[in-house]
């Protein structure tokens, strides 16, 4: 990727969900809803204090993570489409 986030930001791409319900219909492209889930692809270094001190991220390159559905801005890279979202707006880490 060519791009790196500053501060606290991150950029993830979304996974898709299944396009098929637990009973076996097929959901139509038109009913679906954005996922809220994806991987972290990109992160900044951390968020710098007012004093001057960097804090750490929390998430890091590979995570899956869980956001809000209006959460970030969406941007496209090399064609691809992306989510700009600070650390505030990850609402969890999906863990194995």
């Amino acid at each position: 990727m060519n791009i790196r986030p500053l501060h606290d930001r991150i950029i993830v791409e979304r996974v898709e969900e299944e396009t098929m319900t637990a009973g076996g219909l097929i959901i139509p492209d038109s009913a679906k809803e954005k996922p809220q889930q994806g991987v972290v692809v990109a992160a900044g270094k951390g968020k710098v204090t007012e004093d001057g001190k960097v804090l750490g991220m929390d998430v890091k390159v590979g995570d899956k993570v869980l956001f809000g559905k209006y959460a970030g801005t969406e941007i496209k890279i090399e064609g691809k489409e992306f989510l700009m979202m600070r650390e505030d707006d990850i609402l969890g880490v999906v863990e194995k």
